[in-house]
């Protein structure tokens, strides 16, 4: 009998905002495979699971691939290649009857590396059984941990990665609030639209939110080079 792949969602950083459900299916499972964009790299998704449940005597596959802007990796490529391999040994697991949990920080399916993946599941298993736990994301825990709403009534809210932000002003003048994922490489460019449509004001920088090295930053013109991180956001409400 194949197994079921649980997708989990382990939350932005505080292992206490992983869902009881979450920490259930990692209690249960014998697997689980940790998504990697370095080889040297530790895992923040297992850290944190980690801290939640015992992982005494489970097997901890890591899946190691870059983190690529891309939807699709070409046939023969490396990135194409390192997908494939992590398919290949989850289904070694589920095909054997294990049950595994792939985890993710945040939430699945929100810019998720699982979703690389998912088709190729399906193509070389269709009737594979796939379940996806949803997880407490950044934007939730930024916003929670800044005490501030994301929308009201009828505002629009978008989000939007950083870097693809080449019309920010477009946005913000079409949305009431914008948060901006991965802000920390286009730091500069933001700051200054901002200060010319007069809303610098407006803006919150969160990094690392729920973390023991948590930092909010209420004014933005504060942020340091060494405050610029991956794990980071900025919410702007007009």
């Amino acid at each position: 009998m194949t197994g079921t792949l649980y997708v989990v969602g382990v939350g932005p950083g505080d292992p206490e905002l992983l869902t009881l459900k979450a920490a259930r299916i990692l209690r249960e499972v014998s697997c689980i495979c940790v998504p990697k964009g370095r080889e040297e790299g530790s895992s923040l998704a297992l850290s944190i699971a980690a801290e939640a449940v015992s992982l005494d005597g489970k097997e901890i596959i890591e899946a190691h691939f870059p983190m690529k802007k891309t939807r699709d990796a070409k046939h023969g490529t490396e990135l194409d290649e390192k997908w494939g391999r992590t398919v290949e040994t989850v289904l070694q697991r589920l095909n054997a009857g294990a049950d595994v949990a792939f985890i993710t920080i945040g939430d699945p399916t929100i810019y998720s590396t699982f979703f690389y993946l998912y088709d190729r599941l399906l193509e070389e298993n269709p009737g594979l059984g796939i379940e996806i736990i949803p997880g407490v994301s950044s934007v939730n825990a930024s916003a929670a941990r800044a005490k501030v709403s994301l929308g009201l009534a009828d505002e629009k809210i978008a989000v939007i990665p950083a870097t693809y932000a080449e019309d920010l002003k477009g946005y913000l003048a079409a949305f009431d609030t914008l948060v901006l994922m991965k802000v920390h490489k286009v730091f500069g460019g933001v700051l200054k639209v901002l200060g010319e449509e007069g809303l610098t004001g407006n803006a919150i920088y969160i990094v690392k939110a729920g973390m023991s090295d948590e930092k909010i930053f209420r004014n933005i013109r504060d942020v340091k080079e060494g405050d610029l991180n991956y794990f980071s956001l900025m919410i702007v409400r007009k």
